[in-house]
């Protein structure tokens, strides 16, 4: 049985696919991948964050970029938020962000 996808909105989705070509490649193999899978792919690809939020980790040429996500009822996977990472740390804000709109949905 495969998994589904889904965004938290049409912003989400329209901000993820309007990264630089390279993150976007890798994303999009990332999603496929979590399909067949499901939503952990182990690192280095993803990582729990505690509490059901998952971070999608992606490197490109262009640098590093996160997308959190977590799971729902029949086996789906819904896209939180994202951005490019420009320290070591990820930023308390991003963070926050993510597990505002997991409670929106109803998850943790």
């Amino acid at each position: 049985m495969t998994w589904s996808i889904g965004f938290y909105d049409q912003s989400v989705e329209d901000g993820i696919l309007g990264l630089a070509s390279g993150f976007v490649a890798r994303f999009l193999r990332y999603a496929e991948r979590m399909q067949v899978f499901g939503a952990d792919l182990g690192m280095p690809h993803t990582r729990a964050m505690g509490d059901g939020l998952f971070e999608l980790r992606i490197k490109s040429a262009k640098g590093i970029a996160r997308v959190f996500y977590c799971t729902g009822v029949g086996r789906r996977i819904v896209f939180l938020h994202h951005f490019v990472k420009k320290a070591e740390k990820t930023p308390t804000a991003e963070l926050k962000m993510a597990r505002k709109r997991m409670k929106e949905l109803g998850h943790g």
